[in-house]
């Protein structure tokens, strides 16, 4: 698998979990407004930057 491929399945796990923490802190109502948004932004920025990084890596086969 080639290095940004990797990087780019890492951030997309990263964001994946920040967006469900942001969510299950939302859910349970025991989150502040800051933290919900904080996680929810950086969730979403690592999310999409791993699928924009794994879809513009060109494949070595």
């Amino acid at each position: 698998m080639d290095l940004k491929k990797l990087f780019g399945t890492v951030l997309t796990l990263l964001g994946i979990g920040g967006l469900v923490y942001a969510a299950i802190l939302f859910g349970n109502s025991t989150g502040t407004t800051k933290a919900l948004i904080v996680y929810g932004v950086l969730g979403a920025i690592f999310f999409f930057s791993g699928i924009g990084l794994i879809r513009t890596t060109k494949s070595n086969e």
